[in-house]
């Protein structure tokens, strides 16, 4: 996932892999052709039909809000139970303008952004220092690329602005141009210096992308606004990718319909969507389903994988269920490069998190899931994501 519409591929993994160290720098997000900055904040204090407001006498009762803004590309909800209106307005503002703040730092897209501004300094004379989020996504962002071999990889900003060009052409990337860009990308391109906080780009024509990491650190980030803010029910959904904290009232959770192929109504075994019930977790789906394009009679998505700088072959659909969203985003990109053969272990030596791969093979559905794959997992004709 790159930033915004657009993801950039990635992993491979052996031995144990990265866990996100603390709520209070958790976020993420992906890439947009195109950012709109119109904001539509609506506030619906609606009580859902089945999670009506419970409660002892003396307690206040909860009713469910909603608010919506455009950010990082795609349309940003965030719904969740409070008693009192003002309150819940607040705090939906208080999370939205949270998401708002971090485009600003992470986007590939804006000029003016922090991430932007590092790779126009590439290649650095010296380490340059970086705001904590900045630094806190890069970090984990490379702890990924350690573990997966190369599958995810922050440096691979060349290749996928490669990619996107071969995408509106319809041709592959000349052998020529790919070579100049991994030039550019790869682990020898990037060092952190924790001491200091800074980053070193050591390739001319470097472009750092967290499209496949930030979206979520953003999700986390929203979330943790509105810990701060005393809420403890909560779903943060960036068009799909959703965090989640707590039980809606009545509820054993919050309810997340998937559907990874995108062919809603299929009737193939494996194809329909599918309805989890989520408790203070994550999950994001990635793959091809939206994005992709066929050249010389091969379907690529629009995820790069790093080693290669091509798009993953699909159509395949990876979701992933993890403890944050930051790794849920992360894991989901990595798992479309890498396929269930080699991305099984990675989802295994993580802890608390799981996965389920979904391709079709000569038309129909093949799925594999991970060990910690919920079995209460069950196909459902419901077109509400939550």
């Amino acid at each position: 996932m790159s930033f915004f519409p657009e993801r950039a591929g990635r992993e491979h993994a052996r031995g144990s892999c990265p866990t996100v160290p603390s709520a209070s720098y958790r976020a993420g997000w992906r890439r947009s052709a195109r950012l709109s900055w119109r904001r539509v904040l609506l506030l619906l204090p609606s009580v859902v039909a089945g999670w009506a407001a419970v409660g002892l006498a003396d307690e206040p009762t909860l009713a469910r809000y909603q608010g919506s803004r455009r950010s990082m590309g795609v349309t940003w909800s965030v719904s969740l139970f409070a008693a009192d209106a003002a309150e819940a307005t607040a705090c939906v503002t208080a999370a939205l303008d949270e998401v708002a703040r971090l485009e600003g730092v992470l986007s590939d897209y804006q000029p003016a952004s922090e991430l932007c501004r590092l790779s126009r300094a590439a290649p650095t004379a010296q380490p340059i220092p970086v705001g904590p989020d900045l630094w806190q996504v890069l970090v984990q962002a490379v702890a990924f690329r350690d573990c997966s071999g190369g599958a995810f990889d922050p440096t691979v900003g060349p290749l996928t602005t490669l990619w996107r060009h071969a995408r509106r052409s319809g041709r592959l990337p000349t052998a020529g141009k790919l070579a100049a860009a991994r030039q550019a990308v790869g682990p020898e391109t990037l060092s952190l210096a924790e001491s200091q906080q800074a980053v070193s780009l050591l390739r001319p024509g470097m472009r750092i992308d967290l499209g496949g990491i930030g979206m979520g650190y953003a999700i986390d980030r929203a979330l943790a606004v509105l810990r701060e803010r005393g809420i403890t029910v909560a779903m943060v959904d960036a068009s799909g990718d959703i965090g989640v904290i707590g039980c809606p009232p009545g509820t054993a959770g919050w309810r997340i319909e998937l559907d990874p192929l995108g062919r809603r109504g299929s009737q193939a075994s494996g194809a329909e969507p599918t309805v989890l019930t989520l408790v203070d977790a994550a999950i994001t789906t990635s793959g091809d389903a939206f994005q992709a394009v066929s050249i010389d009679g091969v379907r690529y998505s629009h995820i790069v994988d790093p080693r290669t700088g091509f798009g993953v072959v699909g159509p395949t659909g990876v979701t992933v269920i993890a403890p944050t969203a930051t790794q849920a985003d992360a894991l989901a990109t990595t798992l479309s490069v890498l396929g269930p053969k080699e991305g099984l272990p990675m989802v295994e030596a993580t802890p608390g998190a799981a996965a389920r791969f979904v391709r079709l093979e000569d038309g129909n559905p093949a799925v594999t899931a991970s060990a910690r794959w919920p079995a209460q997992s069950t196909p459902s004709s419901q077109k509400h994501t939550h």
